[in-house]
């Protein structure tokens, strides 16, 4: 029986959350950042698929750190957007989620580079 993976799982439903935000900013005709948003919140997810069908622990390393700066790019798209109030769509438990995989991606990162050293 495979063991569910928090990372996948996470970013998986993120990226639904984050389809769901681009069409509201959409229907409110926020087009830019939501474009944005909607390339980096979903790259996550595909970068953490791409790490885990690596072929060696260098490329694992190298799709987990490019997922982790691609959440960052995200966190800043979703500040930027509350902040401008371009929306009155409330993002902060967006927000929340996006500081979970931050966090989750760098413990992956750093666990995988220390135990390459």
């Amino acid at each position: 029986m495979k063991r569910e993976n928090i990372i996948q799982t996470k970013s998986f439903d993120f990226a639904l959350v984050i389809i769901k935000l681009y069409t509201q900013l959409v229907e409110e005709k926020e087009y830019v950042i939501s474009k944005q948003l909607l390339r980096c919140g979903t790259s996550i997810g595909s970068n953490v698929e791409e790490a885990l069908a690596g072929y060696s622990r260098k490329d694992f390393l190298c799709k987990m750190s490019i997922s982790s700066k691609e959440a960052r790019e995200t966190r800043y798209w979703l500040r930027l957007l509350k902040h401008s109030e371009l929306t009155q769509v409330n993002l902060d438990s967006i927000l929340e989620d996006i500081n979970q995989i931050i966090n989750i991606l760098t413990s992956i990162v750093k666990t995988t580079q220390h135990s390459n050293s």
